[in-house]
């Protein structure tokens, strides 16, 4: 409907300008412009400017690689998902516009809850799951308390198996300049350490609080460690500058003085994770909360940059890797009775490839089954096939939205998603979907280019077996 929308508006004379990762907007697009090849400082050049076959054919562009070869899932053919035979479980769910529902949700697995806009996806999975399961695991840490009454919803069961719970969003990880991937991941204390375990900084007597850019001593008086300094424009918004004073190094001189195989805690700050990995190859502490932030493809970002500068997507993505830091290399015992005896958390995500190229897509997959495989419980609302493929329990809600929403059409493991609801409308669609990539037709695909759409390789995902 967007699409149509767009294409209207073109086809009355005016000129539209889009900034986009959806293949269909892409595929619809009259002349597409790609800029790359990477993110940060490999980034900012044009790759391609032409047609969908200039783009799908230029050598050097990673959006016409995945164009011309989309993913095949299931991406890693050895996954098994992991078995369960416990459930959470939601009885007579009435908020909003649910339709009191009867809703069970495996444990220890990745569940996608997917559906048309308004269907009740977001109610279902934030306003009643989340926030009932997150009170009432909050509450078992209060002694002589009485859990919390359910609101939303009859009962809901299975919920003690979680000892934390938390929704992965694209809020903010931080406010002021001086929060940053490096401390919010937590592996600045760490480089603080190692700073201060250097000869010179023992010679001084300088400990780990001195590389603090967060309290006196060791940062810029100028700009109290963040780097820059606000001029206030009176009638006019304020504006930010480079601090003169330490060059938006954050650390006065004395400090920076301490060197680390010829680079100061300043320099580091300004490192990017990829020149980091290479130059902390000796500590795997601070070490593997780099490889992962690579692993999500968040290569590009400096360790210092300020949190509110980065997107929606790159804070999220920032966010899993905190929690994957936490996991460690550790993996579930196949011993279903050791699993029950360990802590579990529960993660919601509400439509977390919003944003995401395509190439980043398939980043998050791969965290998202790392999450599950140590095991966790995953529930994320996502309208994107990519993550309906690779998904261990698909939920789809429907069949329209709002007031024609809220009912289940269909819920099974997604290996036996289309054989058990070929007469559903998410369980046909993605068999439509591929055809429709697979032939130019249809009256919006009858385009003057001529160009053929791939077929996009669903079937291992979604059929059975």
């Amino acid at each position: 409907m967007l699409l149509d929308t767009l294409l209207a508006l073109r086809d009355k004379g005016n000129t539209l300008i889009v900034v986009e990762h959806d293949e269909d907007t892409m595929r619809e697009a009259d002349h597409l412009i790609d800029i790359g090849p990477g993110a940060g400082r490999l980034g900012g050049d044009i790759i391609a400017s032409g047609s969908l076959d200039d783009l799908m054919q230029a050598g050097d562009s990673v959006t016409g690689r995945y164009l011309a070869h989309p993913l095949a899932h299931p991406l890693d053919a050895q996954r098994v998902p992991p078995t369960t035979d416990r459930f959470l479980q939601v009885r007579d769910a009435h908020l909003h516009n649910l339709r009191h529902l009867d809703v069970s949700l495996p444990i220890g697995q990745l569940t996608v809850i997917t559906g048309v806009s308004g269907s009740g996806k977001s109610t279902l999975a934030r306003d009643l799951l989340l926030d009932n399961v997150r009170a009432l695991v909050a509450s078992t840490r209060r002694r002589n308390q009485p859990l919390p009454p359910i609101a939303g919803a009859a009962a809901i069961s299975g919920w003690e198996a979680f000892d934390r719970v938390l929704e992965v969003d694209q809020t903010p990880i931080g406010k002021t300049p001086r929060s940053c991937p490096a401390t919010y991941v937590g592996f600045w204390d760490k480089i603080r350490k190692i700073f201060a375990d250097a000869a010179e900084a023992r010679l001084r007597g300088y400990t780990a609080g001195r590389f603090s850019f967060n309290t006196a001593g060791g940062r810029c008086t100028a700009c109290d460690g963040q780097g820059q300094q606000t001029i206030e424009m009176s009638f006019l918004p304020d504006v930010k500058v480079l601090c003169d004073v330490c060059g938006g190094r954050r650390f006065n001189r004395e400090t920076l003085e301490i060197t680390l195989r010829d680079r100061s805690i300043g320099d580091v700050l300004r490192m990017d994770v990829d020149e980091a990995l290479d130059y902390f190859a000796a500590h795997p502490t601070v070490q593997r909360p780099l490889q992962l932030l690579r692993d999500v493809g968040l290569g590009y970002l400096t360790l210092g940059q300020p949190s509110p500068t980065l997107s929606g997507g790159e804070a999220q993505r920032i966010k899993l890797v905190t929690e994957l830091a936490r996991l460690g290399d550790w993996r579930m015992p196949d011993d279903p009775r050791a699993r029950r005896a360990l802590p579990q958390a529960l993660y919601v995500l509400d439509e977390p490839t919003v944003g995401l190229h395509m190439a980043d897509v398939e980043k998050l997959i791969r965290v998202l089954h790392r999450l599950v495989d140590a095991g966790n419980t995953v529930v994320v609302v996502e309208h994107n096939l990519d993550i309906w493929a690779e998904a261990d329990w698909i939920i789809d809600l429907g069949p329209g939205g709002g007031t024609a929403g809220g009912r289940i059409v269909g819920a099974a493991p997604r290996r036996s998603w289309r054989a058990r609801h070929r007469h559903r409308r998410a369980g046909r669609w993605p068999g439509s979907w591929r055809a429709r990539r697979g032939a130019d037709t249809g009256p919006r695909c009858q385009r003057e280019s001529g160009h053929r759409r791939p077929g996009r390789r669903l079937d291992a995902g979604l059929q059975v077996g």
